[in-house]
């Protein structure tokens, strides 16, 4: 495979952390080396934020689109036994990088990494409604926004989602793009989106729900949250605050 065609992946490290670029200066995903399984950036930890909605201990399969240094796929592998994850990326360079520089183990069967065109994957009938959750980080090198945004991108994302599913997305608020994701994955969604405030980077994280209308208690999705940061390490105990505050909801339950 000629890895030419495709944007140059490189490495630099800051105090412990090892971090993956494009050719430019853009972050593209970060390890702390003496913690290899842990997601290191905020926003990397809010694309995990389907574990509000979804409990992992019923096994599930999940889709990584852009695999970046691999820490969300392998974080979700990691959750529990019984879960599968598929992660595509089009850049073969940056699967060399993930399983290389940043210890990405792809021998479990119950990991696939395939290099494809996410575009092309979710629109292929054959992997629609496969998938329980799908977590979305497709960026350039220039990092100014997602590098798939059309209407038939996240109209696929909705149609690999089984009958009740949770996307999430990253996405870069202070890029014109910003605006015509949000609105296209509204108009794929139903309009059942939410958005975390802006994070470093200028990185916001939406929510999108596939599936019968969720009703649920502020109270107990905050119980969820300190749950999730007691199991798995995650620093999520102030997420339904946060989503409570960035979004018009009722004071009292998250309806969408």
């Amino acid at each position: 495979m000629n890895f030419s065609n495709y944007e140059p992946v490189t490495f630099s490290e800051i105090n412990g952390v090892r971090y993956l670029h494009l050719g430019t200066q853009w972050v593209q995903g970060a390890m702390r080396i003496k913690k290899p399984y842990a997601i290191e950036l905020e926003y990397a930890q809010q694309m995990m934020a389907w574990l509000l909605f979804l409990d992992p201990n019923t096994g599930l399969n999940a889709l990584q689109l852009g695999l970046g240094t691999g820490t969300l796929t392998q974080f979700t592998h990691r959750l529990n036994p019984m879960i599968n994850t598929v992660a595509v990326e089009l850049n073969p360079a940056v699967i060399v990088a993930a399983q290389t520089m940043f210890g990405l183990e792809t021998q479990s069967p119950r990991m696939k990494v395939i290099q494809a065109n996410a575009l092309n994957f979710v629109i292929t009938k054959s992997n629609h409604e496969l998938f329980d959750c799908v977590q979305v980080d497709i960026f350039n090198g220039e990092a100014s926004g997602p590098a798939l945004n059309s209407q038939e991108f996240y109209q696929g994302c909705f149609d690999v989602l089984k009958s009740t599913g949770v996307m999430t997305v990253n996405l870069f608020s202070r890029h014109p793009s910003f605006k015509t994701n949000i609105n296209h994955i509204c108009n794929a969604f139903n309009n059942r989106v939410l958005l975390f405030k802006e994070v470093h980077d200028c990185n916001v994280v939406a929510i999108a729900f596939k599936g019968p209308p969720l009703r649920v208690s502020w109270k107990k999705l905050d119980e969820r949250a300190k749950f999730i940061q007691k199991i798995w390490e995650l620093p999520t105990k102030k997420w339904a605050k946060h989503l409570q505050k960035s979004n018009v909801q009722p004071k009292d339950f998250l309806q969408i």
